[in-house]
């Protein structure tokens, strides 16, 4: 889409927003949320951990569609200064081209960090609370470091949901499930999945 028109999907709350630079660490430190909590709801069992997968996956498909549909831009802000947000940022800035907004994919995954635990029972409530609220705060990162703009943060969050609904209201995670089972056994020789334990391993 390098040639192609980007759409700027600026508000006029977006321009009331400041760009705060130390909302980098959130931002960047979301990476560690996302592995600890997608671990956490493989261990929920086989039938829950595949529902998720497939939701996971659907949404980031559905973003890749939308990603080439409706490019879009925005416009970011200068940095300047030495101190180590100011360098985090122009890195951020540097590796992470301002397209492919909508729908946020911070705040999607962040989302479904949430998610894939919010109901579990072997996770303990002040955790849920604590994933939720990060959850939120990545969301926010994306608002002050000026990576995402209102709608991709909505746009990342609701999609989540919907792919998340639509995954446990149909049987449809079950193709997705066989297809990995299969690869499993081409490529390991067995199932990975452990019945007596309702674990991978």
């Amino acid at each position: 889409m390098k040639d192609k028109y980007h759409y700027d999907l600026t508000s006029w709350l977006d321009s009331k927003i400041p760009f705060v630079k130390e909302w980098v660490i959130i931002y960047l430190g979301c990476y560690v949320f996302w592995a600890v909590n997608y671990i956490l709801t493989s261990r929920e069992g086989k039938e829950q951990w595949f529902r998720f997968a497939f939701a996971d996956i659907l949404a980031k498909l559905i973003c890749g569609i939308l990603f080439i549909v409706l490019p879009t831009t925005n416009v970011r802000p200068s940095v300047t200064g030495n101190d180590i947000f100011s360098i985090l940022m122009r890195f951020v800035y540097y590796v992470d081209m301002p397209v492919n907004l909508f729908p946020s994919l911070h705040c999607l995954m962040s989302w479904f960090c949430f998610i894939g635990i919010r109901k579990s029972k072997r996770v303990p409530l002040w955790y849920k609370f604590f994933s939720c609220g990060f959850a939120i705060l990545v969301c926010l990162s994306t608002q002050f470091t000026k990576q995402h703009y209102l709608i991709d943060a909505a746009g990342g969050i609701i999609l989540a949901e919907l792919c998340y609904f639509f995954a446990n209201h149909t049987q449809t995670y079950l193709y997705f499930m066989k297809m990995f089972i299969i690869i499993n056994q081409k490529i390991f020789g067995d199932d990975l999945y452990d019945e007596r334990t309702e674990n991978f391993g």
